[in-house]
This record gives structure tokens, sequence and C-alpha cells, in this order.
């Protein structure tokens, strides 16, 4: 059984943080921009490594979501990948019990985006597809992102209840892909 281990941003030291760009970068082929990277910083990453080095990682950042006239501090998942020649062994469901964890302890919920296929294995986890409205609080306002739809899964955090589907998830603003 691989350990999963935990840690901030700033305890990963630079030679971990340029092993788990080099995953990500392995692992989307190449479609891992400079600001998806920026999104991964800054919160708790989860990582296995085996004798081959890193083979697994995933990290949950704050980010805030107003719904229903209220603001939300959320875990927001982001660079989840498994090393190619160790897919399908469980690893990136262990990395995710150990970011769900963050998620229960520090969030009101969950939330990430997903590729095609990565999304089965977050369904099986539990975590469901926003049945609402998405839009983004941006340097002009509101702006609505119907592409972003049926793409963003929830998942309640410590026993609470998932936001109402009937009102949209406004997420904070950032450079790149905004959801």
């Amino acid at each position: 059984m691989t350990t999963v281990r935990t840690a901030p941003t700033h305890e990963l030291g630079a030679e971990r943080l340029a092993a788990v760009r080099a995953l990500l970068d392995a692992a989307f082929e190449g479609d891992f921009s400079a600001e998806d990277w920026d999104h991964t910083l800054g919160g708790i990453h989860a990582w296995a490594e085996d004798a081959a080095g890193l083979v697994a990682h995933g990290a949950v950042v704050q980010r805030r979501v107003l719904h229903r006239g209220g603001s939300y501090r959320i875990g927001y998942v982001e660079g989840v990948a498994v090393r190619a020649d160790a897919r399908r062994r469980g690893l990136g469901g262990a990395v995710m019990a150990a970011l769900e964890g963050v998620v229960d302890a520090t969030h009101r919920f969950g939330a990430l985006s997903a590729s095609d296929e990565g999304a089965a294995l977050y369904r099986a986890r539990g975590w469901q597809v926003w049945g609402g409205r998405i839009a983004v609080l941006g340097p002009d306002g509101t702006v609505p992102l119907p592409d972003e739809e049926g793409g963003v899964l929830v998942r309640p955090a410590g026993g609470l209840a998932l936001p109402d589907p009937g009102a949209p998830l406004v997420f904070d603003w950032r450079d790149g892909d905004v959801v």
C-alpha cells in the first residue's frame, strides 16, 4: 500500500514542486498552463511516491463562492493526476480521500471541474454534478458560464447540506480557467 502524505505548498520544497509540475504536464499531455499551475498552489497537497518518484498528486485550495446571498469558503480541488504507468490501482482515490478530509475539516463544501476522463473517479466517491447555473464574479460584474455547467462537481463537507441548485454558484475571479 502506498502512503499518501499531505502538506501545504510552502512545505513541499522546490524539488517536489518541480516533480508535481512535471507529473501534471505529462498527465495533461502538455495542456496544463501556467494559470492551471498557479491554481494548484497555495493550499494543501496530497501525494504519493514510489521507487520511480512522484506517482500521484492532488491539491485543495480555498475559493470563495457566492450563493443565495452568502459568501462561502469552499475547498476547490486542483491538479489531480496519476502517473500513466500507475493508473487504475487506487492511487487517485487515495489522494482524493486525503483531500476530502481537508475539505471536510475546513470548508463548507468541495467543488472541482472534472475532465471527462476524471469525472467517473469523483462520482464514484460521492461527488455530484452541480445541477444549477455556474457564474464568476469578474472585474466587470457577474458573468454566466453556461459552458461550465455539467462539468462542475460538488461534495458536502462534514455532513452539511449541499447548496440549492435553484440558485447559481458564483465563483471568485482568477486568471485562466475561472472554474
